[in-house]
């Protein structure tokens, strides 16, 4: 079940909407036309409001248009309706273009636009891009939809990805990700064998089961959110497979804690590992680097490279290439650490994003400095 929200945004001769009767004989022509394609439609309101009016249609079972008239050459008609997934469309993509093209020989407006129906309900098809614009995802069933003390969890289901793990409506990884996380730990550029590692985050389990067959020393995996790893290991094990299973192995073990804790432990023994991945949040979008976001990717930043070893190498992913701003305050704030540090970045396009996302590898400037 869901709403449906299809839009038709016209372009108009300014002079013809400037008073009140030009908008109305514009609206009494749409109404005639749009009366063919949703029949029974009643006028329930007609609002002047500034720099324009807007009419609204009411129909059966609730059905709504509204129209909106701008007295600066703009009308945009938003139809709503409610639809059970075994009922046809009231009115489909298909014949919106064509309601769209009778309007447009109707009344000989300047340019049109008909978009693709929103499909409203209680779980997501739409999630944003790093820069903020409305991906729609070929979402066909929510498999887990739970709030664990920390964030809304879910897994849901795509045509093309598989399930996808959903955090607080943000996707994170798909069952198609593979190369998110070969890009992330740099596969094949990086030698893990016999190292020690810290993995801070990485609840969804497909880092650790990927760097686990580069035969590392011992891994220590920090993820304070026992619920993620939970689904991740029942739904997800197509990229996990059975590395959440148990909370330890013969060469890993899994934390569930606030990974800054045993951060803090390991620089009290001055403890020193090769890799550290920062495998949280993403780098917030956003002005300036302020705010609690921010103060905790800082915080890490500072933290990890305590525990590092003087040739080891801070990994990690950053946002999507369609955000360079947030990426540039990052790459300021590694310039403010001390000692100083250097980076390299990566981009892969990552299917579950939909774009192109961005990986840093950083490591100490010079020599030694990790020791210090």
């Amino acid at each position: 079940m869901s709403v449906q929200t299809l839009l038709l945004d016209f372009s108009i001769d300014p002079a013809r909407l400037g008073d009140e009767s030009g908008q109305k004989a514009v609206f009494s022509q749409l109404e005639t036309v749009i009366k063919e394609y949703i029949p029974n439609l009643l006028l329930a309101a007609d609002i002047k409001v500034d720099g324009g009016s807007l009419k609204l249609m009411t129909g059966k079972k609730g059905t709504t248009v509204s129209v909106r008239l701008f007295d600066r050459g703009l009308v945009t008609v938003n139809i709503e309706y409610y639809k059970e997934d075994s009922e046809e469309a009231l009115i489909s993509f298909k014949s919106a273009r064509v309601l769209e093209s009778q309007l447009k020989k109707y009344i000989t407006f300047i340019k049109s636009q008909t978009y693709a129906p929103l499909k409203r309900c209680l779980f997501g098809r739409y999630y944003p891009s790093s820069d903020e614009r409305l991906l729609e995802y070929d979402i066909d069933n929510v498999v887990f939809d739970e709030q664990s003390p920390f964030q809304r969890v879910q897994i849901v289901h795509s045509k093309t990805m598989g399930n996808m793990l959903v955090l607080d409506d943000l996707q994170n990884i798909s069952e198609a990700d593979l190369v998110y996380t070969e890009t992330l730990m740099q596969r094949g550029k990086e030698n893990y064998e016999g190292k020690e590692i810290v993995i801070l985050g990485g609840g969804d389990g497909a880092l650790l089961y990927e760097l686990l067959k580069e035969k590392p020393k011992f891994i220590w995996m920090l993820e304070i959110d026992e619920m993620v790893m939970t689904v991740c290991n029942k739904y997800l094990r197509t990229i996990c497979g059975d590395v959440l299973e148990r909370r330890k192995g013969p060469n890993y073990e899994i934390i569930v804690e606030d990974c800054m804790l045993t951060v803090n432990k390991f620089i009290k023994e001055n403890k020193k590992v090769d890799y550290i991945f920062g495998d949280l949040t993403d780098i917030p979008i956003s002005d300036s680097a302020c705010g609690e976001l921010w103060e905790f990717m800082i915080t890490i930043l500072q933290s990890a490279f305590k525990i590092l070893k003087s040739d080891g190498k801070f990994m990690t992913h950053g946002n999507g290439a369609t955000s360079p701003e947030s990426l540039e305050l990052y790459e300021q704030e590694l310039a403010k650490l001390k000692p100083p540090v250097k980076f390299t970045k990566s981009k892969a396009f990552v299917p579950s994003f939909l774009e192109d996302w961005i990986f840093y590898q950083i490591s100490f400037d010079n020599a030694g400095n990790g020791d210090a």
